[in-house]
């Protein structure tokens, strides 16, 4: 069981510099992964939209790959040598380079340079959560991680809302008149017919990080300085052995590990699979993937800020496991919908266009279930990761929160390669689709049994 230990709480400037990272970082995976770049990849600089879609499946195993491998890796050097800001630098000049290059995705444009750019961003943009995620237990007192998680989490979606919001009104044309959604011409002479207005979204979400991790790197407090790079490394690895072995005998802990590594596969793939799916099957435009993506940030906001309350007065587990049941819920939804049906058949809709924007019965009902995967997915990771930090110390946060990593990245290559593979091989998004409620399921099964805090005692 972990010692118990007493934490004195940052400044208030300290606490809202860490949240911002959150702030700082979501527009990549709201923009770039999930709602502008990621579709645009699939559905028109590729070709075929179901190979684009399991390319840009197989970019995010690959990624996931390499961060399962090496995050608990860096986790441990980093305990050793103290502090986390220059990790954090470091991966964060890697992550704004490759997001400025994506610049270079025209149609046509090289797959696997494009692949391995998004690639690239999406390990540097883990590896610097790692290390901003393992500076929370030393900013306020347990009983308050819940709530400052859950509301950083909230933050992340609001700056993600916003700058998507900006790229639909001001960056987003439509490919045949040139214009935005509010009738301007894109800014920078942006060409819809180009993609440029999907590709500048590297760059800007790179600007937007550079710009709001500051805060972080002035105000927060990081651990003291440690020892040497050269032996903080071979100390590090040296512990790596003995912490995995370790966390094999906290069995709540190790429960909960197991139990995250199966869901966080799920959600991930949900994440940045949703928006993709979506454009090959309705044949949705910017605009409107656009528009899907700010609807489910506003409900992940109000969603975070419920989960915030839920968390001081339920626990984290709690608020993990109806989350995930609402996951599972909305995916069995969203795989079993297409023109004119939902639910496989069994709700036969209209097949009529109105000609606006989600103009068919089957695109609302997609709607419908996105709404109540916004209400989760935030929840869901802000809470597993509040869970995580209830049960360890601060003077081991940096060793398991990069097991912690690992968890969320060790099988994250199975669910996207799975997904792509089944996609490919049966030429069949829905099917491929279908392979994330099975690692939801068998997340919840084994939560269920998990203590909570995870290094209490397993009945």
């Amino acid at each position: 069981m972990a010692a118990i230990e007493t934490v004195q709480r940052a400044s208030g400037r300290g606490i809202w510099g860490w949240m911002f990272f959150d702030w700082a970082a979501q527009p990549f995976f709201t923009v770039v992964t999930t709602f502008i770049f990621g579709p645009y990849f699939a559905s028109r600089m590729v070709s075929d939209p179901v190979m684009g879609q399991a390319a840009w499946a197989w970019g995010i195993a690959a990624a996931g790959l390499v961060i399962a491998v090496l995050s608990p890796i860096l986790g441990s050097i980093a305990d050793q040598t103290g502090p986390r800001k220059p990790w954090i630098a470091c991966f964060a000049a890697i992550k704004i380079t490759s997001l400025t290059l994506l610049w270079l995705a025209a149609p046509g444009s090289n797959v696997f340079m494009i692949v391995a750019l998004f690639s690239l961003a999406s390990v540097a943009a883990e590896f610097s959560t790692v290390f901003n995620d393992s500076m929370m237990p030393r900013l306020v007192p347990k009983s308050e991680i819940g709530r400052v998680s859950n509301i950083a989490w909230g933050l992340g979606y609001l700056g993600g809302m916003i700058a998507l919001i900006f790229v639909i009104l001001f960056m987003a044309g439509n490919p045949e008149t040139g214009k935005t959604i509010i009738g301007l011409d894109p800014i920078l002479g942006l060409d819809p017919k180009l993609g440029e207005d999907a590709r500048a979204t590297g760059p800007m979400s790179a600007g937007w990080y550079f710009l709001f991790i500051l805060p972080m790197f002035f105000f927060t407090p990081d651990a003291a300085k440690g020892i040497p790079i050269g032996p903080a490394v071979r100390q590090g690895l040296s512990e790596l052995k003995s912490t995995l072995a370790e966390a094999r005998k906290r069995v709540g802990i190790f429960r909960f590990l197991v139990a995250r590594m199966i869901y966080q596969d799920g959600v991930n793939a949900l994440l940045t699979q949703g928006g993709v799916f979506a454009a090959a099957m309705f044949g949705w435009s910017i605009t409107e993937i656009g528009i899907f993506g700010i609807i489910l940030n506003v409900v992940a906001i109000f969603g975070c800020w419920i989960a915030a309350r839920l968390d001081t007065a339920l626990g984290s587990k709690a608020v993990v496991m109806i989350a995930l049941v609402m996951l599972t819920v909305a995916t069995a939804g969203i795989v079993s919908t297409g023109p004119g049906f939902t639910l496989l058949g069994l709700i036969q809709l209209s097949t009529v266009d109105s000609g606006g924007l989600f103009g068919t019965a089957a695109e609302k009902a997609y709607i419908l279930y996105g709404l109540l995967i916004g209400l989760a997915f935030g929840p869901v990771q802000a809470s597993s990761r509040s869970y995580m930090a209830r049960s360890v110390t601060a003077a081991e946060s940096g060793r398991y929160f990069g097991i912690y990593a690992l968890s969320g990245r060790a099988t994250s290559f199975l669910a996207p390669f799975l997904l792509a593979t089944i996609s490919w091989a049966t030429d069949s998004a829905r099917l491929g689709m279908a392979v994330i409620i099975l690692f939801l399921g068998i997340g919840i099964a084994i939560l269920i049994r998990t203590p909570y805090p995870a290094d209490q005692p397993v009945e």
